[in-house]
């Protein structure tokens, strides 16, 4: 099998016959010399000329690589995505609840901040948010809320607090990179934050234990004030949760 055929001003061309190991070696070379162009110059940047030139290849070979411009921004934006997720830390079993979901939203902003271009790009295609890599970011996220929620810290259900989260942290960068340099004042972000805290935490645990025991027990205490449930339902209800809160 031949390898791509080499061009007389140093660049290659990506032939039909080139092996799946070497196209996706230039469709990286490609992705990285876009994600490059893009940083330094713009989205008005990311040319199909600049980037074959940054890249070593002939035009065409975009072309085959990526359908056409919009495929290619769209393989940058899942780039984009893929190197956030990378620089994530995730902590199984954090000692501070509360703290660790300031830290995750702390690191979703300031990757944001430290890529502008390419984190407008990734909130800026349709196909950005149905990615691998943007899920594999939503499912860590929400991980964490889920611990939230089995702490007892959660003021709001999951699906719900996943979404203020994402948005607050979103919303935080997009504003903070629309303002002028002189404007940006930091205490802006730290006050998002915290706004983000309160809106989907409590101040002090609803369950002491963690776990369905402590959960159980909990509602079980509530169960006297709770006018929705029929007095059958109630007493159903109230068996099941004797036995998990036994369960312990």
């Amino acid at each position: 099998m031949t390898s791509p055929t080499p061009r007389r001003n140093g660049t290659t061309a990506v032939g039909p016959d080139g092996t799946a190991a070497a196209r996706e070696q230039h469709r990286q070379r490609v992705i990285e010399a876009a994600a490059d162009l893009l940083e330094r110059g713009g989205r008005d940047a990311v040319t199909t000329r600049a980037v074959a030139d940054a890249a070593g290849l002939q035009p065409p070979a975009i072309y085959r690589l990526f359908g056409d411009k919009d495929g290619l921004l769209e393989a940058v934006a899942e780039y984009g995505f893929a190197k956030f997720v990378a620089g994530k830390h995730v902590d199984p079993d954090p000692a501070d609840l509360i703290e660790d979901l300031r830290a995750g939203w702390d690191l979703a902003v300031e990757f944001g901040l430290s890529n502008p271009a390419l984190y407008t790009l990734m909130y800026s295609e349709p196909a950005g948010t149905k990615s691998a890599a943007f899920q594999a970011g939503l499912k860590i996220l929400r991980g964490r809320v889920r611990r939230l929620a089995a702490g007892g810290w959660l003021r709001v259900d999951e699906q719900l607090a996943a979404g203020i989260i994402h948005a607050t942290g979103r919303g935080a960068v997009l504003t903070w990179l629309s303002l002028p340099e002189a404007d940006r004042d930091p205490a802006l972000l730290t006050a998002l934050r915290e706004a983000m805290v309160t809106a989907v935490t409590n101040e002090h645990p609803a369950v002491q234990d963690t776990g369905p025991a402590g959960a159980a027990r909990a509602l079980r205490a509530t169960l006297p004030d709770e006018t929705t449930l029929t007095t059958a339902e109630q007493h159903l209800l109230r068996e099941w949760l004797d036995r998990l809160a036994a369960d312990h």
